[in-house]
Protein backbone atom coordinates (compact mmCIF):
# COMPACT_ATOMS: atom_id res chain seq x y z
CA UNK A 1 0.00 0.00 0.00
CA UNK A 2 1.34 3.23 -0.56
CA UNK A 3 1.92 5.66 2.36
CA UNK A 4 1.94 9.27 2.48
CA UNK A 5 3.81 11.50 5.16
CA UNK A 6 1.52 13.22 7.10
CA UNK A 7 3.23 15.36 10.12
CA UNK A 8 0.97 16.28 12.87
CA UNK A 9 3.77 17.39 15.69
CA UNK A 10 3.64 21.24 16.87
CA UNK A 11 6.51 22.19 15.23
CA UNK A 12 7.99 22.29 12.73
CA UNK A 13 4.44 21.69 11.21
CA UNK A 14 3.58 20.83 7.31
CA UNK A 15 5.03 23.27 5.30
CA UNK A 16 3.13 25.80 2.80
CA UNK A 17 3.43 24.44 -1.32
CA UNK A 18 3.38 28.08 -1.89
CA UNK A 19 6.61 28.40 0.43
CA UNK A 20 8.13 26.29 -0.91
CA UNK A 21 8.25 27.18 -4.19
CA UNK A 22 9.15 30.87 -2.91
CA UNK A 23 12.11 29.72 -0.96
CA UNK A 24 13.42 27.45 -4.11
CA UNK A 25 12.88 30.82 -6.30
CA UNK A 26 15.02 32.93 -3.52
CA UNK A 27 18.47 33.46 -4.72
CA UNK A 28 18.50 37.05 -4.54
CA UNK A 29 21.32 39.07 -2.59
CA UNK A 30 20.15 40.70 0.78
CA UNK A 31 21.84 44.15 0.43
CA UNK A 32 19.64 44.91 -2.84
CA UNK A 33 16.65 46.79 -3.65
CA UNK A 34 14.85 43.56 -4.57
CA UNK A 35 15.32 41.93 -0.33
CA UNK A 36 14.49 45.51 0.75
CA UNK A 37 11.34 45.79 -0.61
CA UNK A 38 10.50 41.88 0.54
CA UNK A 39 11.67 42.48 3.45
CA UNK A 40 9.76 45.94 4.61
CA UNK A 41 6.92 44.22 2.84
CA UNK A 42 6.85 40.75 5.40
CA UNK A 43 7.75 43.01 7.97
CA UNK A 44 5.02 45.12 7.62
CA UNK A 45 2.62 41.73 7.50
CA UNK A 46 3.96 40.81 10.52
CA UNK A 47 3.00 43.50 12.10
CA UNK A 48 -1.06 42.90 11.17
CA UNK A 49 -0.62 38.93 11.75
CA UNK A 50 0.14 39.90 15.59
CA UNK A 51 -2.09 42.50 15.42
CA UNK A 52 0.17 45.38 16.57
CA UNK A 53 1.63 48.74 15.93
CA UNK A 54 4.25 48.41 17.93
CA UNK A 55 7.81 47.36 15.86
CA UNK A 56 8.28 43.94 14.68
CA UNK A 57 11.31 42.46 14.29
CA UNK A 58 12.32 39.27 12.56
CA UNK A 59 15.59 37.01 13.50
CA UNK A 60 17.40 34.54 11.65
CA UNK A 61 16.96 31.64 14.70
CA UNK A 62 14.92 29.46 16.14
CA UNK A 63 12.04 30.53 18.88
CA UNK A 64 14.70 29.87 21.96
CA UNK A 65 16.71 33.21 20.01
CA UNK A 66 14.15 35.32 20.42
CA UNK A 67 13.20 34.12 23.86
CA UNK A 68 17.32 34.78 25.01
CA UNK A 69 16.99 37.98 22.68
CA UNK A 70 13.88 39.32 25.17
CA UNK A 71 15.92 38.01 28.27
CA UNK A 72 19.66 40.18 27.26
CA UNK A 73 18.00 42.80 26.30
CA UNK A 74 16.21 43.79 28.85
CA UNK A 75 17.66 42.77 32.29
CA UNK A 76 20.58 43.57 34.17
CA UNK A 77 22.37 41.17 36.53
CA UNK A 78 20.72 41.23 39.44
CA UNK A 79 17.60 42.29 38.21
CA UNK A 80 14.36 40.41 39.74
CA UNK A 81 11.82 38.57 37.37
CA UNK A 82 9.05 36.54 38.03
CA UNK A 83 8.40 33.22 36.39
CA UNK A 84 5.45 31.42 34.81
CA UNK A 85 6.42 27.62 34.78
CA UNK A 86 3.84 24.47 33.96
CA UNK A 87 6.00 23.08 31.29
CA UNK A 88 9.26 22.42 29.86
CA UNK A 89 9.20 25.80 27.94
CA UNK A 90 8.54 27.70 30.93
CA UNK A 91 11.56 25.76 32.37
CA UNK A 92 13.42 27.41 29.58
CA UNK A 93 12.38 31.15 31.03
CA UNK A 94 13.90 30.27 34.10
CA UNK A 95 16.80 29.09 32.99
CA UNK A 96 17.38 31.72 30.11
CA UNK A 97 16.97 33.95 33.25
CA UNK A 98 19.39 32.66 35.34
CA UNK A 99 21.68 32.53 32.75
CA UNK A 100 21.52 36.02 32.56
CA UNK A 101 21.94 36.16 36.06
CA UNK A 102 18.58 37.49 37.10
CA UNK A 103 17.07 36.76 40.75
CA UNK A 104 14.30 34.47 39.12
CA UNK A 105 10.91 34.23 41.17
CA UNK A 106 8.76 31.22 39.63
CA UNK A 107 5.50 30.15 39.87
CA UNK A 108 4.65 27.14 39.24
CA UNK A 109 1.78 24.66 38.27
CA UNK A 110 1.90 21.18 37.81
CA UNK A 111 2.17 19.60 33.90
CA UNK A 112 -1.28 19.82 32.63
CA UNK A 113 -2.55 22.63 34.46
CA UNK A 114 -2.63 26.47 34.20
CA UNK A 115 -1.92 29.01 36.67
CA UNK A 116 -3.59 29.82 39.74
CA UNK A 117 -4.02 34.26 38.97
CA UNK A 118 -4.16 35.09 43.05
CA UNK A 119 -0.77 33.33 43.74
CA UNK A 120 0.92 35.01 40.83
CA UNK A 121 -1.26 38.42 42.07
CA UNK A 122 0.46 37.54 45.29
CA UNK A 123 3.57 36.68 43.89
CA UNK A 124 4.12 40.05 42.03
CA UNK A 125 6.71 42.59 43.30
CA UNK A 126 7.53 46.48 42.49
CA UNK A 127 10.47 45.45 41.78
CA UNK A 128 9.76 43.04 39.12
CA UNK A 129 11.11 43.86 35.87
CA UNK A 130 9.72 41.33 33.86
CA UNK A 131 7.13 38.56 33.80
CA UNK A 132 7.71 35.93 31.41
CA UNK A 133 5.19 33.38 30.30
CA UNK A 134 4.01 31.46 27.68
CA UNK A 135 0.82 31.70 25.99
CA UNK A 136 0.51 27.90 24.74
CA UNK A 137 2.60 25.47 26.51
CA UNK A 138 3.86 22.92 24.31
CA UNK A 139 5.45 20.22 26.16
CA UNK A 140 1.71 20.01 27.86
CA UNK A 141 -1.08 21.16 25.49
CA UNK A 142 -2.13 24.18 27.90
CA UNK A 143 -3.25 27.34 26.99
CA UNK A 144 -2.29 29.93 29.58
CA UNK A 145 -4.86 33.49 30.04
CA UNK A 146 -2.44 36.31 29.13
CA UNK A 147 -5.30 38.84 29.18
CA UNK A 148 -5.97 38.16 32.77
CA UNK A 149 -1.83 38.17 33.77
CA UNK A 150 -1.71 41.67 31.68
CA UNK A 151 -4.47 43.01 33.61
CA UNK A 152 -2.58 41.99 36.86
CA UNK A 153 0.37 43.92 35.72
CA UNK A 154 -1.75 47.15 34.57
CA UNK A 155 -0.12 50.53 35.72
CA UNK A 156 3.20 48.79 36.95
CA UNK A 157 6.55 49.01 35.85
CA UNK A 158 7.05 45.17 35.29
CA UNK A 159 7.21 44.08 31.32
CA UNK A 160 5.00 41.63 30.18
CA UNK A 161 7.18 38.76 27.84
CA UNK A 162 5.23 36.45 26.33
CA UNK A 163 6.46 33.01 24.23
CA UNK A 164 3.68 33.24 21.84
CA UNK A 165 5.99 30.59 19.29
CA UNK A 166 2.11 28.36 19.41
CA UNK A 167 0.13 30.94 20.58
CA UNK A 168 0.07 33.25 17.03
CA UNK A 169 -2.19 31.44 14.92
CA UNK A 170 -4.25 29.36 17.52
CA UNK A 171 -5.10 32.27 20.32
CA UNK A 172 -6.70 35.44 19.91
CA UNK A 173 -4.19 38.05 21.00
CA UNK A 174 -5.23 41.67 21.92
CA UNK A 175 -0.84 43.02 21.80
CA UNK A 176 -1.81 46.93 22.37
CA UNK A 177 -4.74 46.61 24.63
CA UNK A 178 -3.73 43.84 26.73
CA UNK A 179 0.03 45.39 27.10
CA UNK A 180 2.04 42.64 25.66
CA UNK A 181 5.25 44.19 25.72
CA UNK A 182 7.32 41.13 23.43
CA UNK A 183 5.58 38.70 22.38
CA UNK A 184 7.70 35.86 20.14
CA UNK A 185 6.74 33.67 17.40
CA UNK A 186 8.23 31.08 15.70
CA UNK A 187 8.38 30.31 11.29
CA UNK A 188 7.62 26.14 11.74
CA UNK A 189 4.78 26.85 13.59
CA UNK A 190 1.55 28.35 12.58
CA UNK A 191 2.81 30.32 9.39
CA UNK A 192 3.21 27.03 8.03
CA UNK A 193 7.38 27.35 6.81
CA UNK A 194 10.45 25.64 7.73
CA UNK A 195 12.01 26.35 11.01
CA UNK A 196 14.74 29.21 11.32
CA UNK A 197 12.87 32.45 11.49
CA UNK A 198 11.69 33.95 15.14
CA UNK A 199 9.73 37.24 14.95
CA UNK A 200 8.62 39.57 17.92
CA UNK A 201 6.46 42.33 18.44
CA UNK A 202 8.64 45.17 21.10
CA UNK A 203 6.71 47.92 22.83
CA UNK A 204 7.70 51.48 23.71
CA UNK A 205 7.78 50.74 27.54
CA UNK A 206 10.33 47.46 26.50
CA UNK A 207 12.69 49.68 23.89
CA UNK A 208 13.05 52.47 27.20
CA UNK A 209 14.04 49.29 29.21
CA UNK A 210 16.27 48.60 26.76
CA UNK A 211 18.61 51.99 27.74
CA UNK A 212 19.45 50.91 31.13
CA UNK A 213 19.63 47.55 31.06
CA UNK A 214 23.30 45.97 31.23
CA UNK A 215 23.51 42.48 30.12
CA UNK A 216 25.88 41.75 27.23
CA UNK A 217 24.41 40.86 23.76
CA UNK A 218 25.63 40.74 20.23
CA UNK A 219 24.21 39.21 17.18
CA UNK A 220 20.88 39.65 19.96
CA UNK A 221 20.97 43.33 19.62
CA UNK A 222 17.51 44.23 19.64
CA UNK A 223 18.40 47.98 19.21
CA UNK A 224 20.80 47.47 16.51
CA UNK A 225 18.19 45.13 14.64
CA UNK A 226 15.77 48.17 15.06
CA UNK A 227 18.12 50.60 13.25
CA UNK A 228 18.78 48.63 10.68
CA UNK A 229 15.50 46.89 10.24
CA UNK A 230 13.50 49.90 9.93
CA UNK A 231 15.89 50.52 6.49
CA UNK A 232 14.76 47.24 5.06
CA UNK A 233 18.08 45.46 6.10
CA UNK A 234 19.56 42.89 9.16
CA UNK A 235 22.05 43.79 10.80
CA UNK A 236 23.62 40.43 9.72
CA UNK A 237 23.27 37.81 6.70
CA UNK A 238 19.38 37.10 6.71
CA UNK A 239 17.98 33.69 6.07
CA UNK A 240 17.10 35.13 2.46
CA UNK A 241 14.98 32.08 1.15
CA UNK A 242 13.11 32.03 4.69
CA UNK A 243 11.97 35.52 4.54
CA UNK A 244 10.49 34.86 0.80
CA UNK A 245 8.93 31.78 2.00
CA UNK A 246 7.05 33.77 5.04
CA UNK A 247 5.78 35.95 2.86
CA UNK A 248 4.31 33.49 0.82
CA UNK A 249 2.80 32.08 3.62
CA UNK A 250 1.46 35.15 4.89
CA UNK A 251 0.17 35.96 1.32
CA UNK A 252 -1.74 32.74 1.38
CA UNK A 253 -3.47 33.49 4.58
CA UNK A 254 -4.48 37.01 3.75
CA UNK A 255 -6.01 35.19 0.42
CA UNK A 256 -8.11 32.76 3.78
CA UNK A 257 -9.35 36.14 4.33
CA UNK A 258 -10.20 37.60 0.99
CA UNK A 259 -6.94 38.94 0.50
CA UNK A 260 -7.47 40.59 4.20
CA UNK A 261 -4.55 39.42 6.03
CA UNK A 262 -6.48 40.37 9.68
CA UNK A 263 -9.66 38.20 8.30
CA UNK A 264 -7.72 35.34 7.60
CA UNK A 265 -5.52 35.49 10.97
CA UNK A 266 -8.83 35.04 12.47
CA UNK A 267 -9.83 32.30 10.04
CA UNK A 268 -6.39 30.90 10.70
CA UNK A 269 -7.01 30.88 14.59
CA UNK A 270 -10.88 29.70 13.93
CA UNK A 271 -9.16 26.70 12.37
CA UNK A 272 -6.90 25.96 14.77
CA UNK A 273 -9.73 25.39 17.60
CA UNK A 274 -12.17 23.73 15.47
CA UNK A 275 -9.43 20.87 14.59
CA UNK A 276 -8.26 20.62 17.88
CA UNK A 277 -12.08 20.59 19.24
CA UNK A 278 -12.63 17.90 16.93
CA UNK A 279 -9.23 16.21 17.76
CA UNK A 280 -10.49 15.82 21.51
CA UNK A 281 -13.48 14.77 20.68
CA UNK A 282 -12.43 11.90 18.72
CA UNK A 283 -9.90 10.99 21.12
CA UNK A 284 -12.01 11.00 23.80
CA UNK A 285 -14.66 8.37 22.26
CA UNK A 286 -11.79 6.28 21.71
CA UNK A 287 -11.60 6.20 25.59
CA UNK A 288 -8.29 8.25 25.73
CA UNK A 289 -7.96 10.62 28.60
CA UNK A 290 -7.04 14.69 27.71
CA UNK A 291 -3.73 15.82 29.47
CA UNK A 292 -4.76 19.22 29.83
CA UNK A 293 -8.90 19.07 29.84
CA UNK A 294 -9.59 22.42 32.28
CA UNK A 295 -7.07 24.24 29.50
CA UNK A 296 -6.23 23.12 26.49
CA UNK A 297 -4.39 24.73 23.84
CA UNK A 298 -5.93 25.00 20.40
CA UNK A 299 -2.16 24.42 19.19
CA UNK A 300 -1.67 21.06 20.38
CA UNK A 301 -4.02 17.97 21.95
CA UNK A 302 -1.39 15.86 24.81
CA UNK A 303 -3.16 12.84 25.04
CA UNK A 304 -2.70 10.38 27.97
CA UNK A 305 -2.44 6.66 27.48
CA UNK A 306 -4.12 4.03 30.00
CA UNK A 307 -2.37 3.48 32.81
CA UNK A 308 0.68 0.82 32.22
CA UNK A 309 0.62 1.36 28.55
CA UNK A 310 3.57 3.50 26.76
CA UNK A 311 2.63 6.45 24.77
CA UNK A 312 5.88 5.97 22.41
CA UNK A 313 3.79 2.52 21.37
CA UNK A 314 1.18 4.97 19.89
CA UNK A 315 4.15 7.06 18.09
CA UNK A 316 5.72 4.67 16.92
CA UNK A 317 2.81 2.50 15.69
CA UNK A 318 1.24 5.57 14.36
CA UNK A 319 4.51 6.01 12.02
CA UNK A 320 5.12 2.46 11.33
CA UNK A 321 1.88 1.76 9.99
CA UNK A 322 0.50 5.07 8.03
CA UNK A 323 3.59 7.33 7.96
CA UNK A 324 2.09 9.93 10.25
CA UNK A 325 4.58 11.55 13.41
CA UNK A 326 2.71 12.52 16.36
CA UNK A 327 4.87 13.86 19.26
CA UNK A 328 5.82 11.76 22.33
CA UNK A 329 5.90 13.43 25.87
CA UNK A 330 8.86 15.69 26.69
CA UNK A 331 11.15 15.36 29.48
CA UNK A 332 9.46 13.64 32.77
CA UNK A 333 5.93 12.81 30.38
CA UNK A 334 7.69 10.94 27.62
CA UNK A 335 6.09 7.59 27.35
CA UNK A 336 3.25 8.95 29.66
CA UNK A 337 1.41 11.41 27.11
CA UNK A 338 1.46 11.89 23.15
CA UNK A 339 0.88 15.11 21.56
CA UNK A 340 -1.43 15.94 17.91
CA UNK A 341 -0.80 19.57 16.57
CA UNK A 342 -3.65 21.67 15.05
CA UNK A 343 -1.69 25.01 13.96
CA UNK A 344 -1.02 26.20 10.55
CA UNK A 345 -1.58 24.21 7.48
CA UNK A 346 -4.21 21.15 8.92
CA UNK A 347 -8.06 20.94 7.43
CA UNK A 348 -10.55 19.25 9.00
CA UNK A 349 -9.73 16.50 6.57
CA UNK A 350 -6.38 15.89 7.81
CA UNK A 351 -7.83 15.41 11.26
CA UNK A 352 -10.61 12.73 10.08
CA UNK A 353 -7.16 10.88 8.70
CA UNK A 354 -5.42 10.94 11.81
CA UNK A 355 -8.63 9.80 13.82
CA UNK A 356 -9.09 7.15 11.26
CA UNK A 357 -5.62 5.30 11.85
CA UNK A 358 -6.23 6.22 15.71
CA UNK A 359 -9.23 3.89 15.91
CA UNK A 360 -6.80 1.21 14.24
CA UNK A 361 -4.10 1.66 16.35
CA UNK A 362 -6.45 2.51 19.85
CA UNK A 363 -7.96 -1.28 18.36
CA UNK A 364 -4.66 -3.36 17.34
CA UNK A 365 -2.07 -2.06 19.35
CA UNK A 366 -3.12 -0.86 22.87
CA UNK A 367 -6.32 -3.21 22.97
CA UNK A 368 -9.19 -0.76 23.27
CA UNK A 369 -12.48 -2.03 22.58
CA UNK A 370 -13.26 0.87 19.62
CA UNK A 371 -16.06 0.39 16.83
CA UNK A 372 -14.65 1.72 14.16
CA UNK A 373 -15.95 5.03 12.79
CA UNK A 374 -16.78 6.12 16.17
CA UNK A 375 -13.46 8.42 16.54
CA UNK A 376 -14.31 10.09 12.98
CA UNK A 377 -18.22 10.80 14.18
CA UNK A 378 -17.49 12.50 17.01
CA UNK A 379 -15.09 15.01 15.13
CA UNK A 380 -17.63 15.06 12.13
CA UNK A 381 -19.95 16.28 14.70
CA UNK A 382 -17.50 18.81 15.72
CA UNK A 383 -17.21 20.20 12.19
CA UNK A 384 -21.04 20.16 11.37
CA UNK A 385 -22.01 22.05 14.79
CA UNK A 386 -18.78 24.71 13.39
CA UNK A 387 -21.04 25.28 10.05
CA UNK A 388 -24.21 26.01 11.63
CA UNK A 389 -22.61 28.98 13.99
Amino acid sequence: MISKTRLFTPGPTPLLPAAQFAMAAADMHHRTPEFRALFQKVLGQLKVFIGTQNDVLLLSCSGTGAMEASVSNLTSPGDRVLVLSAGKFGERWADLTKTFGCQVDVIEAPYGQTFNLAEVKKALRPDHKALYMQASETSTGVSHNVQAVAELLKGSETLLVVDGITGLGTTTFDVDGWGIDILIGGSQKAVMMSPGLAYLSVSEKAWKAMDSSKNPRYYFDLRKERKNQGKGETAYTPAVSLVAGVGAALDFIAAQGGGDLEKGRIALIDNAQTNAKATRAGLVALGFTLFAPTSPSAAATAVSVPEGLDSGDVVKALKTRYSLTVANGQGTMKGKIFRVAHLGFFDCLDTIALLGAMENIAKDTLKLPVVYGQAVAAAQQVYADARKA
